[in-house]
């Protein structure tokens, strides 16, 4: 089946079947778990349109971002589990909906765990070795927001503009929403995410996500943290 995906990544899921893996699949649509179409929730929008951006690639909290392999997808998984052996479980404390550059975001209430921080530079650079080098129109889509100077050699350096310094954890809700608009989406997400948001959140295992050919991303492995 791995033959199938063209793109991998290591990111943050909630555990399946919580409260959070739940609701995060209502809202987008996509149950990445599952890899299936979820019906949306009549929360007064439409949802459709506005999580058209981040529904392929479901519910996530990016640490390694996607990346083509430059070896076996057997030799990557081995190489994720490696990390994972190392890392201990990851507080994340409560979560909470914000806007964030335009976009409707899950984050840890400031400030971000240092542990969180540390652990996300650590898969960064240990998983790098595993990465195809960056096409042109790899290069093309990521500047295609402007970069600074710091994120364009971040981008040079491992293939991601926004990690090591510039790292700040989020799950994604929506695509760019108007800021005429803003207040209503959070309204609703306050109402939809609210239960699954009420307790304290920890990060207890690494999942490998794959983009399959018509571009939607599945869960195809969970590596828990055993450090």
């Amino acid at each position: 089946m791995t033959g199938d995906f063209t793109r991998f990544a290591v990111y943050y899921a909630p555990p399946p079947g919580s409260e959070l893996a739940r609701a995060g699949a209502g809202w987008l649509g996509w149950d990445a778990d599952a890899g299936q179409a979820v019906a949306h929730p009549d929360l007064g929008l439409d949802l459709a349109q506005l999580t058209a951006t981040p529904r392929k690639y479901g519910l996530h909290g990016t640490l390694k971002a996607p990346m083509r392999l430059s070896c076996p997808v057997a030799s990557f998984l081995d190489g994720v589990e490696t990390v994972a052996q190392t890392l201990a479980p990851v507080e994340l404390g409560r979560l909470t909906l914000r806007a964030l550059d335009g976009f409707v975001a899950i984050m840890p209430q400031p400030p971000q765990p240092p542990a969180l921080s540390d652990a996300a530079a650590r898969i960064v650079q240990d998983l790098d070795p595993f990465r195809a080098p960056l096409s042109a129109q790899d290069l093309a889509r990521r500047r295609a927001t402007p970069l600074s100077a710091r994120q364009e050699t971040l981008l040079q350096d491992w293939g991601y503009p926004y990690v090591m310094d510039e790292f700040r954890f989020h799950i994604t809700l929506s695509g760019r929403v108007s800021p005429a608009t803003m207040p209503d989406v959070l309204r609703a997400a306050h109402a939809w995410f609210g239960p699954a948001l009420d307790a304290a959140h920890v990060m207890t295992d690494l999942a490998v996500f794959a983009q399959d050919m018509a571009g939607r991303f599945h869960l195809i492995r969970r590596f828990a943290l055993r450090g």
